[in-house]
């Protein structure tokens, strides 16, 4: 009881450790009612300052530094969040994304029947590229949004460690490495964007958002730890069969080492996040399915190497945004369709989407980039085929939605505003000069 004293001086855990304490000295039958009690005790005693923790009253690495401490706290409110639903009927979110168009693959049907029995925690993993975000990813940030909508606990995962190695995906050359500075800038400014963007609103009954930073445990874990305790369990012959190590085999430029470990570290992720955050889904575009795989099949062989079968775990990947013929779709000359008011205007973004979505796509955007309900959606497809229909409504209702999510009300004013002024009949070039 003295170490759980000490642990309860942190002022960041104090709630956790309150709860831990509890669950210590409750009788057993506890820890089947409320398992997440008996996580949050062992996480705390797993902290990185236990060897601090006899000689210092306080936690000296303050929030959020101290992942362990402020990921403790969140355990319980998501516990509370899971006791408060239980007995009630829960939304279908899988049926919701395939509804939508933003369902691709999962790796079990079971993930159904789950989700709709019971809530927990589902991940996505952004690496920092840059100091921004942009359109492609904002598909990961809705499907996030959609599971807290449904009740479960929306994990986005920085990729402070995995940023420095670099995701071969998608991409027919390495990545060019960026220097410390440049990615802790850019965990810093993503972190400030996601927690707007998943937890704007502060809807009653919708969970509150989790960022972490996977730095936190790999920046710590020696090399020949991670080799003993996780890469004896990665099997070669399956990490060349990924489609990402495939096809940079073939190229001229091939694939270094570095980037080939990277499925290892992203699995290893998950199976980090399932035993300290309970995570039980991992979710990514279409072509991060190796890479998820990878993490399930880690979960399954660390899991039975140690003689515990772990809880069942579920990797679920949306379509990458693309038109209809089926080009990558969300560039502009410039570049990247940036998230962030600072790299792109609300107005450019508007415009965008407005001047460059096809009647062809307006539909399926609609479904994938917006939270409108679906009958309205299908009310103004219908409204399309009649002959007063208004061209680029549909358009127009896309980007003020889209907007009005990622910049709020004040972007959308501003948008409309900026519209309405350069399409005025006496707006030139020439007037504005003269």
């Amino acid at each position: 009881m003295a170490l759980m004293h000490r642990l309860a001086t942190c002022q960041h855990a104090v709630r956790a450790a309150r709860l831990a304490a509890y669950s210590h000295q409750s009788p057993p039958a506890l820890h089947n009612i409320d398992p997440a009690a008996s996580r949050t005790r062992r996480r705390l005693l797993r902290c990185d300052w236990r060897q601090d923790s006899l000689r210092n009253q306080r936690c000296p690495r303050p929030a959020p530094c101290c992942s362990f401490c402020t990921a403790a706290a969140t355990t319980v409110a998501s516990s509370e969040q899971t006791r408060n639903t239980a007995g009630k009927p829960l939304h279908n979110v899988v049926k919701i994304l395939r509804d939508r168009g933003l369902l691709q693959e999962v790796s079990s049907p079971d993930l159904e029947r789950l989700a709709s029995q019971e809530t927990f925690p589902v991940y996505c993993g952004f690496d920092p590229t840059a100091d921004s975000l942009h359109l492609g990813n904002l598909l990961g940030i809705i499907v996030l949004r959609w599971f807290a909508i449904c009740g479960h606990t929306p994990v986005a995962l920085l990729g402070g460690a995995t940023g420095r190695v670099g995701d071969p995906s998608g991409k027919s050359a390495e990545r060019p490495i960026l220097s410390e500075d440049n990615i802790e800038h850019n965990v810093q400014s993503i972190q400030a964007l996601l927690q707007r963007l998943l937890s704007q609103n502060g809807e009653q009954g919708i969970p509150e958002p989790v960022l972490l930073n996977n730095l936190d445990w790999f920046g710590t874990m020696p090399l020949l730890t991670f080799l003993r305790q996780v890469g004896k369990f990665a099997r070669v012959g399956s990490m060349l069969a990924k489609d990402s190590v495939r096809s940079r085999m073939e190229s001229e430029s091939g694939i270094s080492y570095t980037e080939f470990t990277y499925q290892l570290l992203q699995g290893y992720d998950f199976v980090h996040l399932q035993r300290e955050h309970g995570c039980r889904v991992q979710i990514g575009g279409s072509d991060q399915w190796g890479n998820i795989t990878a993490g399930t099949d880690l979960i399954r062989r660390l899991g039975s190497e140690y003689g515990r079968e772990p809880p069942q775990c579920f990797g679920l990947t949306f379509p990458l945004l693309t038109s209809s013929d089926g080009k990558k779709w969300g560039k502009s000359e410039g570049g990247a369709l940036w998230l962030s008011a600072e790299k792109m205007s609300p107005f450019k973004l508007y415009q965008y989407l407005l001047n460059n979505t096809t009647d062809q796509d307006v539909i399926r955007y609609l479904k994938m980039l917006t939270f409108l309900p679906l009958d309205r959606i299908q009310s103004l497809e219908a409204d399309m085929q009649q002959s007063d229909y208004e061209p680029n409504t549909a358009q127009r209702l896309l980007a003020e939605e889209v907007i009005g999510f990622v910049h709020g009300d004040e972007g959308v004013s501003a948008a409309l505003t900026a519209t309405q002024v350069t399409h005025q009949p006496s707006f030139c070039m020439g007037n504005w000069i003269g």
